[in-house]
């Protein structure tokens, strides 16, 4: 059987785009839409946190220490998604400030928990409501549905791009 152009390429012989093509611009779109909300949540975010002198990560293990209580710095790596070695940094600079302290793993000698001192549960206790408000507003542009439905959209849409063999 004779293929024709369209076939072979995936174009029409007058250039005309496929489906294929849509879902590719289609796609382009939606990173695109995707990538411009993230920063502009994540600008009224960060300058939140920026007004507290501290940095987006350093506000993350205070919170994950405040929700979670004393965690192991390779628990906190995971949870705020830093490699080991930004781990060490950032928890250094908040036992600097006051605000975490190290505490030995009686278990295991090599491993160190993360704690809230109680300047850091002090001021997380304060913060966090203030910056939970933040975000909802940053966020209000969604019904609390459309918020729902986007939460599970995105979840499925991370946990396919996750599972997908690299190129």
């Amino acid at each position: 059987m004779k293929r024709t152009l369209k076939q072979s390429t995936g174009r029409s012989p007058k250039g005309a785009a496929t489906e294929h093509d849509g879902a590719r611009a289609r796609s382009l779109k939606l990173w695109v839409v995707l990538a411009r909300a993230y920063a502009a949540v994540e600008r009224q975010v960060d300058a939140d946190i920026a007004r507290h002198g501290l940095t987006t990560m350093e506000f993350g293990i205070l919170e994950a220490l405040h929700h979670k209580g004393p965690l192991l710095l390779g628990e906190i790596q995971r949870k705020v998604l830093v490699t080991s070695g930004g781990i060490t940094y950032l928890v250094d600079r908040l036992v600097s400030k006051g605000l975490v302290r190290r505490e030995d793993c009686p278990s295991d000698r090599r491993a160190r928990y993360a704690v809230l001192t109680p300047t850091g549960e002090a001021l997380i206790r304060r913060i966090f409501p203030e910056h939970a408000a933040v975000i909802a507003r940053a966020l209000s542009g969604l019904t609390a549905a459309e918020q729902t439905e986007a939460t599970a959209l995105l979840r499925r849409l991370g946990l396919a791009a996750a599972a997908a063999p690299g190129e």
